[in-house]
């Protein structure tokens, strides 16, 4: 690549739009050279079209260890684990890794869970009701709900949910340092390390021990690969349903016309959830890719050992495929957005995400119809300095 790429713009300037660098991008460069924080270069990518087709290309590598990773930090982070998190295995390896524990995620699997999650919920909304007001939704509701889940289903004990938030919330800012990452990385670590270490010795009836028990008889058991999942499973668990329980509250009450769809016909609200995921696309610059080889696309020549920024964010609103796609149309109902991704990375655990956001939704807005801001949007404070993008409080009152 040569010096004339242009910065790539990270932060976004309203809470609810892309930047608008990006949105400029698809217009009139959808695959542009930009200039990474770190100063190295890669290809930015934002037609809908383009990104499916990368995300789903063996000659465009996960693997974060790659040196032409498009790392969106001012360094480039060392690798923190000898052996590859599922999120960046390549090729078979990922194929095996991810087949071991895709049927914990199933329709059916996930269905069985919805008493339990409505009654979490519940509980929440009990809370709320029953302190003073206002109320903080992200630290009543949108956290304690996938996070509560993600504890049951992984079978990590929920009175320590302040640790792994804080830890978490290190790993996902953009303001921690590189150290301050790895700190955050390697506490957490060190208690996931004694979690499955117990499970090991005795199993328990949840996914960890499952897979555990599962891989034993398989012959096919790492102690090191089990705890990367624990990991992974926690942190992209809670993190992103979470903001984006806060993101489509708020959506919803500044448009009560969209709200009031849903008020009346509640079939309606998946088909919602969809659209809103597709419209925030929270995780808006976090897909990057290394070419392995020369691929070119779109008339341009992506040479092997490129790095490959996917900004999903203009993606899931290029006009090619979605009509007023600047626009919240909550009966949309596209499932052919890339908020979880494409392809074999695709997320793993959307439909538990759907889930959790369908009841959450439904739920508040039957409980608390009078439900609205406690402040006003300008004092609302937005995580622009996330690589998942949300809210940090959101005080409600009713």
């Amino acid at each position: 690549m040569t010096a004339d790429a242009i910065p790539l713009a990270i932060t976004r300037t309203c809470p609810f739009a892309p930047p608008a660098q990006h949105q400029q991008l698809r217009k009139e460069a959808p695959i542009a050279k930009v200039k990474l924080p770190s100063g190295a270069t890669a290809w930015a990518v934002t037609r809908h079209e383009d990104i499916r087709t990368i995300l789903s290309d063996p000659r465009f590598s996960a693997s974060r260890r790659n040196p032409g990773f498009p790392h969106l930090t001012e360094k480039t982070p060392p690798p923190l684990t000898a052996k590859p998190f599922l999120i960046e295995m390549d090729g078979q390896e990922h194929s095996a890794a991810r087949r071991a524990v895709v049927g914990e995620f199933s329709v059916k699997r996930m269905a069985a869970l919805a008493p339990r999650i409505q009654q979490i919920v519940d509980q929440s909304i009990d809370a709320m009701l029953a302190g003073p007001r206002p109320v903080d939704l992200v630290q009543a509701l949108s956290l304690p709900v996938p996070s509560l889940v993600i504890c049951e289903l992984l079978g990590v004990p929920y009175a320590d949910h302040e640790f792994f938030q804080a830890r978490s919330a290190k790993l996902v800012g953009r303001t921690p340092t590189i150290e301050e990452k790895a700190g955050a990385f390697f506490e957490l670590v060190g208690y996931l390390n004694k979690l499955v270490t117990d499970k090991e010795e005795n199993p328990t009836d949840d996914l960890l021990g499952r897979q555990i028990v599962k891989l034993r008889e398989e012959g096919a058991y790492d102690h090191e690969t089990m705890l990367n999942l624990a990991f992974i499973l926690l942190i992209a668990g809670h993190e992103t349903t979470a903001n984006m329980i806060s993101l489509s509250t708020l959506m919803l009450l500044k448009h009560p016309e969209k709200l009031a769809v849903l008020r009346q016909d509640p079939e309606k609200t998946l088909a919602a959830v969809e659209e809103l995921l597709r419209y925030f696309t929270i995780a808006e610059a976090g897909i990057g890719r290394v070419a392995t080889e020369d691929v070119e696309l779109g008339g341009v020549l992506i040479r092997a050992g490129e790095g490959v920024v996917v900004l999903a964010n203009v993606g899931n609103r290029d006009p090619e495929v979605f009509e007023n796609g600047d626009e919240l149309e909550v009966e949309r109902g596209a499932r052919n957005h890339i908020a979880f991704g494409f392809g074999p990375h695709q997320c793993l655990g959307q439909n538990l995400a759907r889930l959790e956001l369908q009841i959450v939704l439904d739920t508040l807005f039957r409980r608390i119809p009078e439900l609205r801001p406690a402040v006003r949007e300008e004092e609302l404070s937005f995580k622009d300095d996330a690589t998942v993008y949300g809210m940090y409080e959101f005080p409600v009152t009713w």
